[in-house]
């Protein structure tokens, strides 16, 4: 009865492992309320009021007509999904189970299905809320034509997986400096309120402020992402390319100190969180 049951084949092995990421996304979605529906809608509410919000401080400074030619809500909704999704997923990973969290204690779970299941738990509930709040303002309020909706998609899943590859950073050198860690991951999502460009276009900006924002793979993400969206712009200083191969190298950065880090975890680090 204390056997444990291994898969013998691939097949088999992949399919143990689909279905404990399954059972793990279900259980991240259900983290911020014990009923799946309720979590999604609380995401979609905090999402409008994310969009009225920013609706309303453009229309009262003035900055409409800084914006692209177009469906005015659809400009501030492209900002505001890929940020939220980057900034979720940033969060969902690095409060993800580390080496000695309760969950590893129970076979076959590991580090890298509770990573990815974080992951895959905030990109359904981000992808669901962005179909069903577009939707609503399609059938209600206003049509929305979207020009290469592909290639916007892709643009979601560049800020999705740039935000997967920081938070493993920060997971991965959380259990050596869990309060540091804590408080720049907290910085770096506060500061992408500004620098994600999410109010803005990049090309109606000066090259000495487009410097401060360039580094920034969201930045990249949202100005390509509204080419895309919008036939009258076009990003010329941006790339698709940059958030990309940045969050491979952080990819592999993370995977490389969270090998390290797992190879020496300890149970006494929990004392010093």
């Amino acid at each position: 009865m204390f056997e444990q049951n291994t898969p013998r084949t691939t097949m088999a092995s992949a399919a143990q492992h689909a279905n404990l990421i399954y059972h793990s996304i279900v259980r991240d979605v259900r983290k911020s309320h014990n009923n799946a529906v309720l979590s999604i809608l609380f995401n979609m509410l905090q999402a409008a009021m994310f969009v009225i919000a920013f609706y309303v401080m453009f229309s009262v400074l003035g900055l409409r007509s800084s914006a692209v030619r177009g469906d005015f809500l659809l400009y501030i909704m492209s900002g505001i999904f890929l940020f939220m999704t980057h900034t979720k997923t940033l969060a969902s990973v690095v409060g993800s189970e580390g080496p000695n969290g309760q969950m590893m204690k129970h076979a076959p779970m590991n580090t890298a299905i509770s990573i990815l299941s974080a992951a895959l738990g905030t990109l359904y509930i981000q992808v669901l809320s962005l179909v069903v709040i577009l939707f609503i303002y399609h059938a209600i309020f206003s049509p929305i034509t979207i020009e290469e909706p592909i290639g916007a998609l892709g643009c979601l899943l560049i800020a999705w997986f740039s935000g997967g590859a920081i938070g493993l950073v920060f997971l991965a050198i959380k259990p050596w400096f869990p309060r540091t860690v804590g408080i720049i991951s907290t910085i770096y999502q506060r500061a992408n309120m500004i620098a994600s460009g999410k109010m803005f276009l990049a090309n109606t900006l000066p090259g000495y402020m487009l410097a401060m924002f360039d580094w920034n793979p969201l930045f990249h993400a949202i100005d390509q992402a509204r080419g895309h969206i919008f036939i009258n712009y076009y990003p010329r200083y941006s790339s698709v390319e940059y958030p990309i191969y940045l969050s491979l190298v952080l990819l592999m950065i993370g995977l490389m100190i969270e090998f390290y880090t797992r190879r020496h975890a300890s149970v006494s680090w929990g004392a010093r969180r």
